[in-house]
């Protein structure tokens, strides 16, 4: 737990307008009064953010959910009760009085609420528990979100707009919350917009309805475009059958070749790394180790970052997600970094 100084002071600062960055269990999050335009407005520029990519907004554990919904359905009651505080994102009808700037315009606002100890404080503490932090990942878009206080430095460095990072230590969960669209229930019914940690099935206990796949009329949500989490560095992801002859056919063509994997390689391998990664193959010790190890890889200065592909089912969807997201623009590149030579 941070000092109890420490938290009050970015208290101060969020309701001064300017922004903070905290940890959550999920990953980092860059934080601003949600209730303030100029303070959202920030927020988007400093990322440098589309204006219509909502934000999620982040509220204490006794915040009055009826405040910021026009209307919380008997779902969102349940799932609060049963994940909350947690890695679950909620989307209600947006209450007409919430600026619309914060949901990127939307008739709709994401909602949730956080278990890490330093985050639950930070929101107790600003407007005496009864404000709402829009907080997207503390780093510039697209890149790979922060799970330490040092990721946010290395992003943001001494901007004079960032009043100051909390530094919780590492997220604990590691990749970023599962959003439910539960605006369009009584209609469409719940729909998962973006996996994470909170599988389908446990929602499913939940409320009793499995939720659907994004629609054409789906809210637009955090992380959900097709590139995002990318580090720098092309990613191609390998399955594992094939991981050691793309390795040696990168090796024979001189390119240099960073490696998350989780399979042993074989020990008389004569392959040079710039740099390797070996994570355990659960998907929760990867998906809390996984942004650190991308971070890392994408520092040693390789022509691309061979990922081997991660099992299938439910348990890994989240992590799959934001794999298939970070290599969506290295689609094709060992091939290319090949036929280049």
């Amino acid at each position: 737990m941070k000092p109890v100084d420490d938290i009050q002071e970015a208290a101060r600062i969020l309701e001064s307008g300017r922004l903070v960055a905290f940890p959550t269990e999920t990953v980092y999050g860059l934080g601003g009064d949600a209730e303030n335009p100029a303070a959202v407005a920030s927020i988007f520029a400093l990322k440098n953010r589309p204006a219509d990519h909502p934000l999620i907004v982040h509220v204490a554990p006794e915040a009055d959910i009826g405040y910021w919904a026009a209307h919380v359905p008997d779902e969102a009651v349940s799932l609060m009760k049963a994940f909350w505080p947690g890695p679950l994102t909620l989307i209600l009808k947006r209450a007409a009085h919430i600026p619309p700037d914060v949901a990127g315009g939307q008739d709709s606002v994401g909602l949730r609420c956080p278990s890490h100890p330093v985050a639950q404080a930070l929101l107790r503490a600003f407007r005496q528990g009864k404000g709402g932090v829009a907080a997207p990942s503390a780093n510039r878009f697209g890149h790979v979100s922060p799970t330490t206080a040092q990721h946010v430095r290395d992003e943001f460095g001494e901007d004079a707009r960032l009043g100051m990072i909390l530094d919780g230590g590492q997220s604990e969960v590691g990749i970023e919350s599962t959003i439910l669209d539960l605006s369009r229930v009584d209609s469409v019914g719940p729909v998962l917009l973006r996996p994470g940690k909170i599988g389908a099935s446990q929602i499913a206990d939940v409320i009793g309805v499995m939720p659907k796949a994004p629609d054409g009329t789906a809210p637009r949500a955090s992380g959900t475009l097709a590139s995002h989490y990318a580090p720098g560095t092309p990613v191609a992801i390998v399955p594992s059958k094939r991981l050691f002859q793309t390795l040696e056919l990168l090796e024979n063509h001189h390119r240099k070749v960073a490696l998350l994997h989780f399979s042993l390689l074989p020990a008389e391998r004569k392959i040079a790394l710039a740099g390797e990664v070996s994570l355990y193959c659960s998907p929760d010790i990867y998906a809390h180790q996984l942004y650190v190890a991308l971070r890392n890889l994408d520092m040693v200065g390789a022509d691309v970052l061979i990922v081997e592909e991660t099992p299938q089912g439910e348990t890994w969807k989240g992590v799959n997600d934001r794999l298939r997201r970070a290599a969506y623009n290295g689609q094709g590149v060992v091939e290319r970094l090949i036929a280049s030579e």
